[in-house]
């Protein structure tokens, strides 16, 4: 598989992974591409790291001696949006469906190849820089009587009140504010936000659609903005007033 190299000169990943051998595979793949990486053996030692210095995207083992990964994410989730990508052996759906559940962007199983991973950490930091940018193209707001959305500002209010959405949600939401009369379809939406042409994981697009509609619908069982077109995928319903 042929990757596209980038030059990451100025960004620090976290790699969490109590595994030696997996750790320096996974840093040598990354520092080849430009980007700092810093290792911690268990998530106390990344909480410390994390509080110390500034990451731009981490990526961890769910299995780790004492406090586990998807309790580490839980725990930066409190102060960053970064993105995640979780690193692990536990490959059930269930297992895949909580990490993104808990704030995970992505998931990749073990055995992996570190190709592979280096092109989904490259397309995390993408969407990320894109979603954080500070100006966005097309008018700066989208509201109706409950739901509010500042593009520039990167903000969401729902009932006039501001909430915090993950990184990889805003996108969401800010990719079908760009066309709402086009339905997208769920490869279309995986390509755009984690952009990895091919590699389409439903499961992930699903989680994060209903994550997304939790937050902003006032029924989320009877969606009004994030509307399912059956057999085709998604698109925004909202009316602008």
């Amino acid at each position: 598989m042929k990757v596209r190299k980038e030059t990451h000169m100025d960004t620090r990943i976290l790699l969490v992974e109590d595994d030696p051998d997996i750790c320096d595979l996974v840093a040598i793949y990354l520092r080849n591409e430009g980007m700092r990486v810093d290792v911690a053996m268990h998530a106390e030692q990344a909480l410390a790291l994390f509080q110390q210095s500034v990451y731009h995207l981490v990526v961890s083992d769910i299995m780790l001696p004492g406090m586990d990964g998807m309790q580490f994410v839980k725990q930066i989730r409190r102060h960053s949006d970064l993105p995640v990508i979780f690193l692990t052996s536990k490959k059930e759906p269930q297992d895949i469906i909580a990490g993104l559940q808990i704030g995970g962007d992505d998931y990749v199983t073990k055995p992996f190849e570190p190709e592979v991973l280096v092109a989904r950490v490259q397309a995390g930091l993408r969407r990320y820089r894109t979603a954080t940018a500070s100006e966005h193209s097309g008018g700066d707001v989208w509201k109706d009587s409950w739901l509010a959305v500042h593009k520039n500002q990167l903000e969401v209010l729902v009932d006039n009140k501001p909430i915090a959405l993950p990184a990889k949600e805003l996108q969401l939401l800010l990719m079908l504010l760009e066309r709402p009369s086009q339905v997208f379809s769920v490869n279309q939406i995986y390509e755009r936000i984690w952009g990895l042409d091919g590699i389409s994981d439903e499961r992930t697009v699903m989680v994060h659609i209903h994550n997304l509609r939790k937050k902003i619908e006032k029924d989320p069982a009877h969606p009004v903005y994030i509307k399912t077109i059956r057999g085709f995928g998604y698109k925004f319903g909202g009316l602008q007033g």
